[in-house]
């Protein structure tokens, strides 16, 4: 379809700011003052951020391809509103200090002076109303609540005032708005439900439209689709219709089809998806897609060619009140642009892909969801890769989807928005709407917010309001204006890198846009520092300057690295900054790490001056050492910096400035050399930092002869051969330079006596390198004759220095291509050195180093029959373990380890591994094996343990020829008891373990020498003979060990006589000493022995008792328990005198231990005629049981109490659960509705013949015939069903049948359902007064109820508590020794047992 020439211009004029235009204004219709002098052009430039700006259509092509952001990348935001309000810019400016962030402000808020102008005096000169919708689209439509429609150019001039107010009266307020896409129509919705249709070219009235959806609710939505044809709209039942327009012969006529019934589930929101003008050949374009938003799900259809739906999506659970949100925005991605649906009810807003496929279908695609802690009431895209959100408190939220980043937030509580509650609740036709779309229309404010070319209008009671994104510029100038220098560098290199997000007004390939962005920064970098320097302190510490100049150096420097512009650090920047003496020093500073990451290896010579003067100065000597060898030394003074590294100890720079300023290898040498040359000859001890100057020279010798340059980098590959002659020759001098009275080959001597591993080690490194060097090869051999001349025969060095070189020629002799020659004589003269049986100083270190040679291949220069003498003669034994086994003489090896003292222990696992291991023949292992038993004696002294393992496992079957071998008793012990203990790897089955006899043995060996572990071993063995265990145990007089082996046979009274008799004898030890005297506290502490080997041994007797008094008669159990009675009694007749009362307390509650374990076995009256029969006890006036009555009484009255306190609380909870159950009952229901749910007619007025109704909990009122004719009743066919389900309820879970789902109602339903009968039901009871018939009919719920109520507390029942209590308190008061053990069923041992003290929770009546 052809633009329409108004449309032509509108856009032309969208595009362009006119600013001549805008004095055109009427200024009494906006209440203008007059201006005496008019403001200058420089006056304007410089006006603050808060100036308000001008109303400007941005370019819509921009809405379409967004090739900007496309490089859009991260930076981070503040609230920020150029509106003109000075309460919001108080609040602006304290957002921005509070909120410190690097994207500045990325969203420009403008007020539209003009419209809200025109609002205000429309709504006072020609009764318009308060506004209550907008809609743009190259021109604003605002509808307001008389039912005006006010229509605005691009300008703000108003152009069309469409309707009357008495239209308005009828119709009521403006709900909704729409303008087509090529600006000629407009259409408007009515809070009464009706629709008109105008031409915006020259504001004529085409269509009334009254009969588009059902009458009596309101119109929530109407919107154009891309065909001017066809529109649509949505009412306040949530219904959704298509509008169709037709003209012909000239009449006017509209067609309206229902695509979504709001019975089905209520729409509150749609939004058809509108192709840009430069994408109208997409594959999408033909199926005229149409989002609709329930309160449940969204759904995607396609209203062309056919009616079809696409997709439907459910919400995640949300607050009921929250507002569905839906917006379309084509998206680019893989250089193809399709839509993305956003939509979000809640707090996440999620993101669909659609696209169509090869095979013509459309293929929907879930993205990345985007999650915020707010509940959104708006939703709209400003571009292809930016949202701007509003949330419930009204805050404005800037986000950046990819990253889902907020880049921005602003406050809207001055706009002061507009919502469309009254429309949602219908209040203009009567209000009857449903309860979750008026709880929805709290919060919806759908017409009052509207996109359009990458711009956001809000709709406020009094103003409209505009956003937009600031382009780069805005953005970098909003925060220099604030002085935010740091922030606003940060922002434009993320803009220069490409990394920045929202990005708006930088065109072009990439190298161009980083140009620009450079230049800004250039700029930005010379303000920064002019203004640092004009707001320096003058006064002040100098901590103050150091930090003032802290925030400012640092970022210039790094920023003018960044864009590579050393120039303008170095000359301009630099030049300003030298004023200033602080800033100088934090400038040089400033460049130490880029120098040392090789950011910065170049600096002028003014500046390299500078630097190490300011080093040198403030001491900084370390760090300018690390500088200099990073740095181009060249256009230095080299005499003047060696001089100030020598004297300042700078070695590593020293070499590098001699290396790279003058090409000079060898200086370094010589004077390195001569500070530890003389002090090394003479023998004296170096100091730390001679130490550190000889592995300096070793490493800077290893590196010039491996071609890398000291410290680091590498030497130029043409001076490699060069440097490597000259290091080379200077080393194998003969003399030094400076005396010529030391001895030959000096600078050798020197590293020799320094280090001489390290420095063979170097000359190994160095010798790889030498294959196929000829002229190396000879410096190489020169080398090896030099080190033998030096040190061969030479007492200087020691065995451990000679054997280092010469285990370094036997490596450089083993490789394949050597070709070194050393004299054989030499090697058996070092052999000679080191295997001298005469020597005993450093044998070991000896012995190391021989066998460190013989592993690197020495062992071919040397005859082994001779070595092995003279190892031999030398105690070598690692040497003969070496030659041993090259020859395979395994056996003999044994020996070398039993001989070798510090070896020994490492004898056993040779010997485990050597017969466990493959790879040795049989005869081999044999051998050592037979070598093994010859020595079993020898290594069972050694380690009984290690020994009984090495046993186990190779020589199980000669266990008994083993121990014939141990002549010592304890050595044989020690080993049974190892071979016999259970260990980890060790199999418990073994023939070992299972020979009775070691275990009598063990047991004899335990009697004799570890009696303390002899009950344990009885206890775990059960392969002992248990006739020869009683004896040995009775030979060696182990009472409780024999007590416990005869109970074990079954001989339970010989065990306890055996017991018994010990505690006699223990018994008259203490009567025959007289007792303890009460005033000796010597005495008293010596005899505390007796009595707790007293007391254990009782607990002992009367454990025994317990647990044979189980299976025993009443008469057998009196022969036990009696005897001990009377032995305890007994001695107390013999204790007499005041000495003796301790004694005879102590006895007594010994005594009385035996009186209560008895009391469960015995019967209490035969007790105490027992003990009334005893003398002692049987004097007096019962004094001495006076204890034992009381103790009985107090039970019984424990008991007693126990039983009440039950009994009472069992009667309370059964009288709460019978009245809650009732409460339960008979509760009453109230209907939500007077409607029935399935026939959706009111009962009231259902004249047909009598019907009885159902009520659920749930609040659902139901006829019984639509129940039963939806099945949702049981029972017979002729009676009434006995239990209903609530059928909207059921339907929502998705089934009525199966047994899960009646388990569900059953829960969802109130414990009584009541079938209620209408009161029109027959007039005869009418005329009676009984209008109802109630009958309370109660369901299998009720019968669940009790369950219902043991679940109100979890855990054990009080009952159960209770019992556990009196089994716990009559073992103590009885005495029952035998306390429930874990994991016996007691609710205290329960992991979760929790004790509730609290009440019931009170019934709700």
């Amino acid at each position: 379809m052809s633009e329409s020439p108004d449309c032509r211009s509108l856009l032309s004029a969208s595009s362009q700011l006119n600013l001549m235009e805008i004095d055109a204004i009427d200024d009494k219709e906006f209440d203008i003052p007059q201006v005496d002098t008019p403001p200058t052009l420089e006056s304007i430039l410089n006006e603050p951020e808060t100036e308000e700006e001008t109303f400007l259509w941005e370019d819509t092509s921009l809405l379409n391809t967004d090739p900007v952001d496309s490089h859009s990348c991260e930076t981070s935001s503040l609230a920020s509103s150029d509106s003109g309000d000075p309460a919001h810019l108080k609040r602006r400016k304290k957002t921005v200090e509070m909120n410190a962030s690097v994207h500045g402000s990325v969203l420009r808020h403008s007020l539209l002076k003009g419209i809200s102008a025109q609002i205000v005096s429309a709504a006072d000169k020609v009764d318009a109303g308060l506004p209550t919708a907008i809609t743009v689209s190259g021109v604003i439509a605002v509808g307001t609540s008389h039912g005006l429609a006010l229509v605005f150019d691009v300008n703000q001039a108003l152009r069309l005032c469409l309707g009357t107010t008495a239209t308005g009266a009828e119709f009521g307020a403006v709900s909704a708005l729409s303008i087509n896409h090529d600006c000629s129509r407009l259409l408007c919705g009515f809070a009464k439900g009706q629709i008109t249709m105008w031409d915006l070219a020259n504001g004529k009235l085409l269509r009334t439209i009254t009969d588009a959806h059902p009458p009596g609710t309101a119109i929530l939505h109407v919107k154009f689709t891309d065909d001017p044809t066809l529109a649509i709209c949505n009412d306040s039942g949530g219904s959704v219709f298509e509008l169709a327009f037709r003209r012909v012969m000239g009449m006017r006529s509209c067609d309206s089809r229902c695509l979504f019934s709001g019975s089905k589930g209520e729409v509150c929101c749609i939004e058809p998806l509108h192709t840009p003008p430069d994408l109208r050949d997409h594959p999408i374009t033909p199926y005229s897609l149409l989002a609709m938003g329930s309160l449940t799900k969204i759904l995607v259809i396609g209203l062309k060619p056919s009616l079809k739906v696409w997709m439907t999506f459910p919400y995640n659970k949300s607050d009921p009140s929250s507002v569905p949100q839906l917006a379309w925005q084509f998206v680019p991605a893989q250089k193809t642009y399709n839509p993305v649906l956003a939509f979000c009810r809640g707090d996440t807003v999620h993101f669909l892909l659609v696209k169509k496929e090869e095979a013509g279908s459309i293929h929907v695609v879930k993205q990345r969801q985007l999650h915020l802690n707010c509940d959104l009431i708006s939703l709209s895209w400003i571009s292809s890769r930016t949202l701007v959100l509003v949330n419930s408190q009204e805050q404005l939220q800037v986000v950046d989807r990819p990253s889902q980043e907020v880049l921005d937030q602003l406050d809207l509580e001055q706009v002061q928005l507009v919502y469309n509650s009254r429309h949602f609740k219908s209040l203009a036709t009567g209000g009857n709407v449903s309860e979750a779309l008026a709880l929805v229309g709290e919060k919806a404010c759908y017409e009052s917010v509207c996109s359009y070319a990458g711009q956001i209008l809000y709709l406020g009671t009094k103003s409209a309001h505009i956003m937009t994104l600031r382009n780069w510029r805005e953005r970098v100038d909003f925060l220099l204006r604030q002085e935010r220098f740091g922030e606003a560098l940060a922002l434009a290199w993320s803009f220069h890198e490409g990394t920045a997000k929202a990005v708006v007004g930088l065109y072009g390939d990439p190298g161009k846009r980083r140009g620009v962005v450079a230049d800004k920064m250039v700029e930005i970098l010379i303000l920064f520092v002019e203004r640092s320097l004009k707001r320096c302190p003058d006064q002040g510490k100098i901590q103050v300057l150091e930090q003032h100049f802290q925030e400012v150096v640092p970022v210039v420097v790094d920023y003018c690295l960044l864009l590579q512009r050393s120039d303008l650090l170095f000359e301009q920047l630099y030049s300003r900054l030298v004023e200033n003496v602080v800033s100088r020093g934090m400038f040089l500073e400033a460049l130490e790490s880029y120098i040392i990451s090789q950011r910065l290896a170049h600096l002028t010579t003014p500046i390299m001056k500078d630097l190490l003067a300011h080093y040198h100065g403030n001491g900084l000597m370390d760090r300018l050492e690390r500088l200099i060898v990073h740095l181009d030394v060249t256009s230095l003074d080299m005499q003047q910096v060696v001089q100030m590294c020598w004297e300042n100890h700078l070695y590593d720079a020293m070499i590098y400035v001699f290396n790279r300023g003058m090409n000079d290898y060898i200086t370094p040498l010589e004077k390195l050399f001569a500070e530890i040359g003389p002090h090394l000859r003479e023998g004296r001890q170096l100091t730390n930092e001679q130490v550190v100057i000889g592995n300096k020279l070793l490493v800077y010798i290893s590196c010039s002869l491996a071609g890398r340059a000291y410290p680091l980098g590498d030497i130029p590959e043409d001076l490699v051969p060069q440097v490597k002659n000259k290091v080379f020759d200077f080393l194998i001098r003969l003399h030094s330079e400076t005396s010529e009275e030391e001895e030959v080959f000096p600078f050798i001597r020197t590293l020799l006596h320094f280090d001489t591993r390290e420095f063979l080690n170097v000359l190994a490194l160095t010798f790889e390198d030498f294959r196929n060097d000829k002229q190396a090869l000879e410096y190489q051999q020169r080398i090896v004759d030099i080190l033998l001349k030096v040190m061969v025969d030479n007492p200087d060095f020691t065995p451990s220095q000679v054997g280092g070189l010469f285990t370094f020629l036997a490596r450089q002799m083993a490789k394949p291509d050597n070709t070194l020659f050393v004299n054989r004589k030499l090697f058996d003269q070092v052999l000679e050195f080191l295997c001298c049986p005469d020597d005993d100083s450093r044998h070991t270190e000896r012995q190391q180093v021989l066998l460190e040679l013989l592993h690197v291949g020495g062992v071919v220069q040397f005859d082994e029959g001779s070595l092995l003498a003279l190892a031999e003669k030398a105690e070598f034994y690692q040497i003969c373990e070496f030659l041993y086994e090259k020859q395979h003489l395994y056996e003999k090896i044994i020996d070398c380890y039993l001989r070798d003292n510090l070896r020994k222990v490492e004898v056993f696992s040779y010997i485990h591994n050597l017969l466990s291991m493959p790879g040795y023949s049989p005869a081999e292992k044999q051998n050592v094996w037979d070598k093994s038993l010859q020595h079993i004696q020898e290594l069972v002294a050694l380690d009984p343990s290690r020994s009984a393992d090495l046993v186990t496992c190779h020589f199980s079957e000669h266990v008994q020829p083993i121990l014939s071998q141990l002549e010592d008793d304890k050595l044989r012990f020690q080993f049974l008891t190892s071979l016999l203990e259970p260990r980890e790897g060790r199999p418990a089955d073994s023939t070992v373990t299972l020979d009775p006899d070691l275990h009598e043995q063990q047991v004899g060996l335990l009697c004799r020498f570890d009696p303390p572990g002899l009950q344990a071993f009885l206890e775990t063995s059960q392969l002992y003979p248990l006739e020869a265990a009683i004896k040995m145990t009775e030979q060696y007089g182990h009472s409780e060990a024999t007590s416990y082996l005869l109970e074990k046979k079954g001989d339970a009274h010989g065990a306890f006589t055996v017991l018994l008799t010990k505690l006699k004898r223990i018994l008259e030890s203490i009567t025959r000493d007289g007792g303890v005297a009460e005033g000796d506290g010597g005495g008293a502490k010596d005899g505390s022995v007796p009595l707790e080997g007293l007391e254990s041994s009782l607990d002992d007797i009367i454990a025994l008792c317990q647990r044979n008094s189980q299976n025993l008669n009443q008469q057998q159990r009196e022969v036990l328990w009696f005897p001990l009675l009377e032995a305890m009694m007994a001695p107390q007749k013999l204790l007499r005198g005041p000495n003796t009362n301790h004694t005879s307390e102590a006895l007594k509650e010994l005594t009385m231990k035996v009186l209560n374990a008895m009391s469960s076995f015995i019967p209490l009256p035969d007790i105490i005629q027992r003990i009334l029969q005893d003398p002692v006890y049987g004097k007096g006036k019962l004094s001495e049981i006076q204890g034992l009555i009381l103790g009985m009484l107090d039970t019984f009255n424990y008991e007693q109490t126990l039983l009440e306190t039950t009994t009472s609380l069992l009667n309370h909870d059964l009288h709460w659960s019978l009245a809650h159950l009732r409460a339960s009952v008979t509760r009453g229901l109230v209907p939500r509705q007077d409607t029935c749910n399935i026939c959706l007619l009111q009962y009231r007025r259902r004249h047909d013949p009598p019907e009885e109704i159902v009520i659920f909990s749930c609040g659902h009122l139901y006829h019984c015939q639509c129940l039963q004719a939806k099945d949702c009743g049981s029972g017979s066919g002729s009676e009434r069903p006995q239990q209903w389900s609530c059928f909207k309820c059921s339907s929502n879970q998705g089934g009525r049948g199966g047994a899960m789902a009646d388990q569900r109602r059953a829960r969802s339903t109130s414990l009584a359902q009541t079938n209620v009968t209408s009161s029109l039901r027959e007039p005869g009871l009418e005329a009676h007064g009984k209008k109802l018939f109630v009958e309370a009919t109660l369901d299998p719920q009720q019968a669940q109820s009790w369950d219902h109520l043991r679940c109100l507390y979890h855990g054990p029942s009080r009952l159960a508590i209770l019992s556990e209590l009196t089994h716990c308190h009559g073992n103590e008061k009885a005495g029952l020794l035998h306390p429930a053990p874990q994991g016996t069923g007691s609710v205290f041992h329960s992991e979760d047992f929790k004790l509730k003290l609290s009440p019931p929770p009170a019934v709700e009546e």
